[in-house]
This record gives structure tokens, C-alpha cells and sequence, in this order.
């Protein structure tokens, strides 16, 4: 008997914003422990919370991005659990109104493409943190109050692979549209995995467990694999599947049971009586929805049609917005586009991939590699003597006319210099030169080769051939 995993994800996403959700406390993130506080989000008696108004923009900013409707009526309600974590002992959320409806965004893994459907996004205060120490736990009430949104899927993903493949896709939607940096070492962003197993072709779904907090796409894909191997194994040997939440251990690669799951009425979901309904309206929403980025799709026809990039290289490009952030900032110094291209797709990518790290963290700038560049443009350095340099950098952080100086890189452009040099070489093989005119034309790749390595391999190629022809066909 085959069986298959039904999944659906609620990422949690902190916003941009400077302050926080309901008060003017600080969202700086490494802050001493317990200073961006104050009264409203340490959740003292008799305070009045207020609705940040960036907050409402920076949600339907996420909302237009990933295809929801925005509601003109939403309200806030309170979310009744006990945790130390939470100084009021409710969370201020959404419940039977939210902000954002019924979006979807497509997600390919291999040829295959599956439209997910997104439920709801909704807005919310995020808890603090819990710090586990050998002589006890530490709480930290600086995240109090940090402005969330809260992006529920419908149950219609079905792999690891493809849940992995749509926190990857949202994320980079979300740092377009700039609503977020989603930095998930920071707890920018987290995902919780809703899941169930059923027969293959079955139509009920079987009860699921959600595991919350899983903080990276590695963690996320070895978490659903591991929870869908328990339960396909348990629902085998005749065990009833108990509806849950769990933790996923990162140490022992196991899912650990933290409580029974609860429902929603288990909250005790009632309005928030101390703010007001969200209320918008079109011009509102219209507004918003012009001063929105330049999204991926958008963007990659624009360096087709615009740049006369291929399609691969556009979808390349803008299939990660930091990567596309860099690849635009060379062009502001640089002013080959193609040839940027190339270079970042091919060179850099090679050079992120093999040392496991991302964009985001390369030691190079954009303006650095734009001025590597321009002097393989201006035939200051061979594009061989470039993929050198860029190593260097790459590995050091080093500027590349530090480099190049340091090495005496530079190329041997001048046509009298070169002249001097070629003169000798044809001096020297004077075989060769005949082979030439007896029309054997390999033989001026065989000079070539002289000269270069004469040069230790400075001499301009191009001006090397230009002057050899010259030479042996006068």
C-alpha cells in the first residue's frame, strides 16, 4: 500500500518595520536582553495599544504579492493561551477576519507545477523567546510586540521538495516586495508544518500533527521527511495517529511531542477591544499597490525585452532578489549587461556553490566586480588573469586592483611592446613561420602560444593576433 503526505504551511514572517506592532519600541534585532520594552508590549494593566500604521501597509504589500484579495473590514482579536513567553497571557492576532484572502502562487519542482492556494494572511504580535541555560530558562521580551503576518496554505502540497521549494519562492517574493529580510537565523521567518498521511487516491484526509519553528529550508525538508516515515510507519503497524504538536530536535533529527494540538476554540478567540477594526478602502489599496516594487515576473521580462538576456539567464537572475540586487548594481559601473551576466551566472555562482554559501554573505561588492570588469574591457587584464582575481577576492574580500597590483597582473597591451616581443618570437621559430605560409594555419596558434608564455601570459590576445597576422601576411 502507498501513501502519500498531505502538507500545509504557516510561515510566520516578521515586517520591517522600525517599530513595533502596537507601541515605539525598537524591532533592532541583538539588543541587549529586555530593552526595546516598554509597558504596551510587556503587557502592563490599564495600557492602550495602537495599531502601527506600516504594518496594515507592509501586509498588503505581502498580500498583492502573492495573489490574495485585500479586505476592506478586518479586525484584530485576542488569542487566549498561557506561555511564559507571552507577558498578557493572549496573543493579539486575526481570527474570522483577515487582512489578506484566498491567494495562491505556483511552485515547480522538476516539470512538474503545482498551484498552492493560500488561505488567509493575517497580522499578529510575535511572543518573546525563551533562552534554555544549564542553571535555568531566561526570558527575552524583546521580540514582544514585533509585527508579524501569518501565511496559511491550503493543504494541496504534497513533497518535502515542494513545500521546500515554496518557502523558497515566498521568501523571495517577500524580499521584493520589502516587507521583510527574512533572515531566518535572526527568526525572521519560520515555518510550521501542518501533516497527514493518506492511501494513495484516497479523498479523506487522515489527522495531522503540526510541527512549529522550523527555522531553515534544510530543517523544513528533514522534518516533513522524517514526520512522514513516523506516521506511514505507525498508520502500518495499526497505531491511531494523535492529532499534536511537535518540535523538531535538530540534534537527534527527530520529531519530539511538545502538546496535544489545539483547536480553535481552545483560544477562546474574542475581539480586541482596545483597537479598532482595520478599515481600507480602494484608494487605499490602490496606493499601495502603486508604490510596489518591480516583482520577479515583471522584472525578468524587462531584461529580456530590455537587455536582450536570454530567457535562462533572466530567470537566473531574478530567481533570487539579492542575486538580482548585485547583478544591477554592476550595471550601474559596468554597462555590458550580457557580459555581466555571464560572469555572475557562470564565475560567481560557481565559486557561492562550491563554498556552500549564499549572496547575501559573499565577501565581494557588486561595485568591486563591476570594476574587475571594465578592465577586462578595457584590456587592462585577460579574462583568464580575471577568473584568478575574482578567486582572490572571492577568498580574501581583497579590492580587485589590490589584487592585480600586488600580482603584477596587469596586461601587456602596447602594440610596440608586443611588436618587440613577437619580432623575437618569430625570430626563434622560424619552422613555424614557414608552416604558416605553406597554409598550415595551425601554426599561428603555436606563436600565439609562444607569445604568451613569453609574457607569462600578459600579453592581450586579441593584439597578439592582430599583430601576428600583420607580420606573417606582409
Amino acid at each position: 500500500m502507498k501513501y502519500e503526505m498531505v502538507i500545509g504551511l504557516e510561515i510566520h514572517v516578521e515586517l520591517g518595520t522600525k517599530s513595533k506592532i502596537f507601541c515605539s519600541c525598537s524591532t533592532q534585532f541583538g539588543n541587549k536582553p529586555n530593552t526595546n520594552v516598554c509597558p504596551v508590549c510587556l503587557g502592563m494593566p490599564g495600557v492602550l495599544p495602537v495599531l502601527n500604521e506600516k504594518v496594515a501597509e507592509y501586509a498588503v504589500k505581502a498580500g498583492l504579492s502573492l495573489n490574495c484579495e485585500i479586505a476592506k473590514f478586518s479586525k484584530l482579536d485576542r488569542k487566549n493561551y498561557f506561555y511564559p513567553d507571552l507577558p498578557k497571557a493572549y496573543q493579539v492576532s486575526q481570527y474570522d477576519l483577515p487582512l489578506c484572502i484566498g491567494g495562491y502562487l505556483d511552485v515547480s519542482v522538476g516539470e512538474e507545477t503545482t498551484r498552492v492556494g493560500i488561505t488567509r494572511i493575517h497580522i499578529e504580535e510575535d511572543a518573546g523567546k525563551l533562552v534554555h541555560t544549564q542553571d535555568g530558562t531566561l526570558i527575552d521580551y524583546n521580540r514582544c510586540g514585533v509585527p508579524l503576518i501569518e501565511i496559511v496554505t491550503e493543504p494541496d502540497i504534497r513533497s518535502a521538495e515542494q513545500a521546500v521549494e515554496f518557502a523558497k519562492s515566498v521568501r523571495n517574493i517577500l524580499l521584493y516586495a520589502k516587507v521583510s529580510d527574512c533572515k531566518m537565523q535572526e527568526g525572521s521567518m519560520r515555518f510550521d508544518v501542518n501533516l497527514s498521511v493518506r492511501e494513495q487516491g484516497a479523498k479523506q484526509f487522515g489527522t495531522r500533527t503540526e510541527m512549529k519553528n522550523l527555522s531553515s529550508f534544510k530543517m523544513l525538508q528533514k522534518a516533513i521527511e522524517y514526520e512522514y516515515a513516523r506516521q506511514v510507519k505507525a498508520v502500518k503497524n495499526g497505531e491511531r495517529i494523535i492529532q499534536q504538536t511537535r518540535r523538531w530536535d535538530e540534534t537527534n533529527n527527530v520529531s519530539v511531542v511538545l502538546r496535544s494540538k489545539e483547536n480553535a476554540h481552545d483560544y477562546r478567540y474574542f475581539p480586541e477591544p482596545d483597537l479598532l477594526p482595520v478599515v481600507l478602502n480602494d484608494e487605499v489599496i490602490n496606493s499601495i499597490k502603486t508604490s510596489m516594487p518591480e516583482m520577479p515576473k515583471e522584472k525578468k521580462q524587462r531584461y529580456i525585452s530590455q537587455l536582450s538576456l536570454s530567457e535562462y539567464d533572466a530567470g537566473v537572475l531574478t530567481a533570487n532578489s539579492q542575486l538580482c540586487e548585485f547583478y544591477e548594481n554592476i550595471l550601474k559601473e559596468f554597462n555590458d549587461a550580457k557580459t555581466a551576466a555571464n560572469w555572475v551566472i557562470v564565475e560567481l555562482m560557481a565559486l557561492i556553490n562550491k563554498s556552500d554559501t549564499s549572496i547575501e554573505e559573499i565577501k565581494i561588492t557588486a561595485s568591486s566586480m563591476a570594476q574587475l570588469l571594465n578592465f577586462i574591457k578595457d584590456g587592462k587584464i585577460s579574462g583568464k588573469m580575471a577568473k584568478d582575481v575574482l578567486l582572490e577576492m572571492f577568498e580574501t574580500g581583497s579590492s580587485e586592483d589590490e589584487i592585480v597590483k600586488s600580482k603584477g597582473l596587469s596586461q601587456i597591451s602596447d602594440a610596440g611592446e608586443l611588436e618587440k616581443i613577437i619580432d623575437e618570437i618569430l625570430k626563434n621559430n622560424q619552422a613555424s613561420v614557414n608552416d604558416y605560409h605553406l597554409g598550415k594555419k595551425q601554426a599561428m596558434g603555436f606563436l600565439v602560444g609562444q607569445v604568451m608564455r613569453a609574457t607569462k601570459g600578459a600579453a592581450n590576445p586579441q593584439s597578439v593576433n592582430e599583430i601576428l597576422n600583420k607580420k606573417l601576411n606582409n
